[in-house]
């Protein structure tokens, strides 16, 4: 592709943002916190709030239908997206942290006992350790570490050595949020489920970014955020196999997710009401769904050569900088976009207070994943991480302020 015709999508596909569109004097490059939104997503839930709101599931009158319809209609969309078996094994939570925690206690009720295993890696976010960590010390349970090696992968030999007959579930991420390496989620599910083990993806990252399918990789559960994919915030999905969401009991409890109440005992709303208490986020339902049809209409191979191409091009610009160390693999691509670094000498939060006033939009911090810091003895790093929607114009205003970084902390290069 040459240089005028990726301008000429660029501009395309920018125009469908409006705050970028609005605001061409910012670089965005925090896309693994959240993403900008596409306009079709708040012309849709415009359009619902405007012409069909109304309290879904409840009610028999025209409106409530179509509520309820809109609901239901973009559950549908997500099993597609994800090539689920059945619209029942699709949960709408408000993001993947709400759908981890779910999980953890709902499948540590139903499958685990004292004494029991349950496997994660080092480099998990706090929503995909924290849930597990108070799982295991409410039932006695044993909580175990997998650690990648200095680019950040973890092997199949040290998967196998990890798990034990005690292992009664493996939780991970697909991509990190930190790193940007991809685990070997297919591989590691079927050596799971040869263990007579449950295994869980954390797909905040992988979902937005590369085609995720359910069946392919034969996952037990699957967490991901609407808001880290182009929908609003307060929308979330968990995925799950129909016959364990039928062994599990509810996380919340009160409205829509009861089929008979008396005053001594209920009984549990079939699939995937069971899970779903009190009035929902229709219109958080509506955007996001709106969001998987952006993804359908541009393309997995337009989205997948955009980033793979900024990412290569993001390696081989961030190596060439002095004093600039990118944590994870050594190729661009295995990146997926995110690029977690330090600059000798400099503290993180300086590194991006320097590009903030460039209005260069990146993150610095632990990144919700102190223990992995805490491995690779590196209390906090910066990130930036980039989308489809980004430009090679704004990575070389990225690379161009970082630098000045040194120079600017007094440093004589």
């Amino acid at each position: 592709m040459t240089s005028e015709e990726r301008r000429a999508i660029d501009a395309k596909i920018r125009r469908d943002f409006p705050l970028i569109y609005a605001h061409p004097e910012i670089a965005y490059l925090d896309n693994s916190a959240t993403t900008q939104k596409p306009e079709s997503v708040l012309r849709a839930m415009q359009h619902y709030y405007l012409e069909e709101n109304a309290n879904p599931l409840r009610g028999l009158y025209e409106l409530s239908v179509k509520a309820t319809e809109a609901y239901e209609d973009a559950r549908e969309a997500v099993r597609e997206f994800i090539h689920a078996a059945s619209h029942e094994e699709i949960i709408f939570t408000r993001n993947a942290t709400e759908s981890l925690n779910l999980l953890a206690y709902a499948a540590t009720e139903a499958f685990l006992g004292e004494g029991d295993e349950i496997l994660i890696t080092i480099m998990e976010h706090h929503s995909n350790l924290i849930p597990w960590q108070q799982a295991a010390a409410r039932k006695g349970a044993v909580l175990k570490f997998l650690e990648p090696d200095e680019e950040g992968y973890i092997s199949e030999e040290q998967f196998r050595r990890m798990l034990s007959p005690k292992t009664k579930l493996v939780s991970m991420t697909h991509i990190s949020n930190v790193l940007g390496v991809k685990n070997d989620v297919k591989t590691f599910a079927r050596l799971a489920h040869e263990n007579g083990s449950l295994f869980v993806l954390d797909g905040a990252q992988s979902v937005p970014h590369i085609p995720v399918d359910v069946a392919d990789l034969d996952v037990d559960f699957l967490a991901f955020s609407g808001h880290k994919m182009l929908a609003p915030m307060g929308i979330g999905v968990l995925y799950g196999k129909r016959d364990l969401l039928l062994a599990m009991p509810p996380f919340l409890f009160g409205g829509e997710m009861i089929e008979y109440v008396s005053r001594e005992k209920a009984t549990w709303a079939e699939l995937p009401h069971k899970f779903e208490a009190g009035t929902v986020n229709v219109g958080g339902a509506v955007g996001l769904r709106a969001a998987i049809d952006y993804y359908k209409q541009l393309g997995w191979d337009t989205i997948l050569e955009r980033e793979a191409h900024l990412s290569c091009l993001a390696m081989k610009k961030l190596s060439a900088i002095p004093h600039l160390r990118v944590l994870g693999p050594k190729g661009g691509e295995e990146h997926h976009g995110i690029f977690t670094f330090t600059i000798e000498g400099v503290h993180p939060h300086d590194i991006a207070a320097i590009l903030d006033a460039d209005k260069v939009n990146i993150r610095a911090g632990h990144h919700c994943a102190q223990p992995l810091m805490q491995f690779m003895k590196t209390p906090s790093t910066t990130r930036a991480s980039f989308a489809f929607y980004n430009t090679e114009e704004e990575l070389d205003r990225f690379v161009e302020s970082l630098r000045k970084v040194r120079r600017e902390m007094g440093y004589q290069e």
